[in-house]
């Protein structure tokens, strides 16, 4: 884990984010902490690395997402090289 971001602030927001029961306070939450860009980024660049697991090409993830191919590009090489945070959710995910 980087220890750049491991800091009492960041971890108050975690379990800030544990509290949550589901999908309503979840937008309740987020609407509040985030702009609506920033929500739609991180929801952009999640869906990206659901369909570069699924092995499609970076055309058709652009065309699908509206990710540049710079976005996909980075969400690769976290998926390939980074802290397996997002291959753990979608497992998860995929699990249920």
């Amino acid at each position: 884990m980087s220890k750049k971001i491991k800091t009492e602030e960041v971890d108050q927001l975690f379990d800030a984010i544990l509290c949550l029961k589901d999908k309503d306070e979840c937008y309740t939450f987020f609407e509040d902490v985030c702009t609506v860009n920033e929500l739609l980024s991180l929801s952009q660049r999640f869906a990206v690395a659901k369909m570069l697991r699924e092995h499609r090409t970076y055309l058709d993830i652009a065309e699908k997402t509206g990710a540049s191919t710079a976005t996909i590009s980075r969400v690769n090489r976290s998926l390939n090289y980074g802290n397996d945070g997002y291959d753990m959710v979608l497992s998860r995910m995929e699990e249920k």
